[in-house]
């Protein structure tokens, strides 16, 4: 399949911005990443935009969603990743840009996707990076020492500072890393959650029952089961609470390359946990997470932290890790740790509290970030507006040099 084959305009497409979004790393069950991808374009959509979102799979494809157009290009999967694909070959990709002729880009990968800021200088449309991770962070969790991952990560983010028009972080805390360098073209964009979806009334006894299995505690883990996710912190927090004489149980949801060996390590140690994998129906998902009693969400490296973020608006409070950005995301609505004794110990405090409200404190956290917020915020850093009643694209919606 060729640009020419694919790269048709949709003949009832709105006359607002054609806002391409390129992304690595997304597959049909990767969690935060393809969650916001989907919000966003469908937000930009409503807004009178045109988006099209290009990604990496195991063959091409192009097809009309409620977020817009995607395009799929082959892209290899990364030994040992779990499913992970990425636009590694140049060529195909500039094809599409140049076919597509966006009036605005928006890239989520700053490592093997950074070239297309050039290529959106040259073109002179105005480009974002969207920076999903903390670069250091990511760097320390491959094994560097800290002093030798931060210079890298500087490097890297310098790099990409000079590369687009703007760089999108979603917390304070993702923007530091850029702010320390001296970046001047950093803005923050926080993300949100659907209130509608996660919500405390799919709170299920049953559904309790059926993970719990006797124990007086759930706990929920909901993650990609993946080094930088430290998803091995949830069963030794587990193990901390039994031996404490907290009668818990844990369930996860998430599938990855650590899968086997975790579920090797619960077995051998005789704890009761529970692998759903990936969890396919939002439903499910919502009904555990608002049936259990704490989420816990263990990685270091959050930016932004979507699934904690689901977590409390059903309802449940979340332990976050001390190193993420999550303690300025949950706020009082949960608990932060760094080492397995605080994992338990914040849990334990948590169920201290009342059950109303313990649930009441996450719900009204969760209420602070909204999708519809999340996509002005995006629709500001690319400049751009919704169309007015008559279909024109405001002032602040035609292209500009910036």
């Amino acid at each position: 399949m060729t640009a020419a084959d694919t790269l048709r305009r949709a003949p009832d497409a709105e006359q607002g911005l054609r806002i391409v979004r390129l992304a690595n790393f997304v597959t049909p069950v990767s969690g935060g990443l393809r969650t916001a991808l989907r919000h966003l374009g469908e937000g930009y959509a409503a807004a009178g935009h045109e988006p099209v979102l290009v990604v990496p799979g195991p063959e091409a494809s192009d097809e009309l969603t409620p977020q817009g157009r995607v395009i799929t290009l082959p892209g290899p999967e990364i030994p040992g990743s779990g499913g992970y694909r990425v636009l590694a070959r140049r060529g195909p990709v500039e094809e599409v840009l140049d076919a597509l002729g966006p009036d605005r880009l928006e890239v989520s990968d700053r490592t093997t996707l950074r070239w297309t800021g050039e290529w959106a200088r040259r073109h002179r449309v105005p480009a974002v990076m969207v920076s999903h991770e903390s670069a250091d962070g990511v760097l320390g969790t491959w094994g560097l020492p800290a002093a030798a991952a931060r210079r890298a990560a500087d490097g890297l983010n310098r790099r990409t500072a000079r590369a687009y028009s703007r760089v999108v972080c979603t917390t304070a805390w993702a923007a530091a890393e850029f702010e320390r360098i001296g970046a001047r073209n950093v803005v923050r964009a926080p993300l949100g959650v659907d209130l509608d979806t996660w919500h405390p009334r799919f709170h299920d006894p049953r559904v309790r029952a059926r993970y719990a299995d006797g124990a007086a505690v759930l706990l929920v883990m909901c993650s990609r089961l993946s080094p930088e996710k430290r998803p091995e912190t949830a069963l030794r927090t587990l193990a901390r609470l039994r031996d404490q004489g907290v009668d818990a149980a844990l369930v996860v949801a998430g599938e990855g390359p650590l899968q086997a060996r975790l579920t090797e390590r619960a077995a051998a140690a005789r704890l009761p946990v529970t692998f759903l994998g990936h969890v396919a129906a939002r439903p499910d998902l919502a009904a555990l997470l608002a049936s259990a009693d704490v989420v816990l969400a263990p990685g270091p490296v959050e930016t932004f932290g979507l699934a904690a973020l689901e977590a409390l608006a059903c309802g449940t409070p979340v332990v976050v890790s001390a190193r993420s950005a999550l303690p300025a995301l949950i706020g009082t609505a949960g608990a932060t740790a760094d080492t397995t004794g605080e994992y338990a110990g914040a849990v334990q405090r948590l169920l201290a509290a009342p059950v109303e409200l313990r649930r009441t404190r996450a719900r009204t956290r969760a209420e602070l970030f909204t999708w519809p917020a999340a996509v002005d915020a995006f629709l500001t850093a690319h400049r751009a507006a919704p169309l007015t009643a008559h279909g024109a694209a405001g002032a602040e919606a035609r292209p500009t040099a910036w």
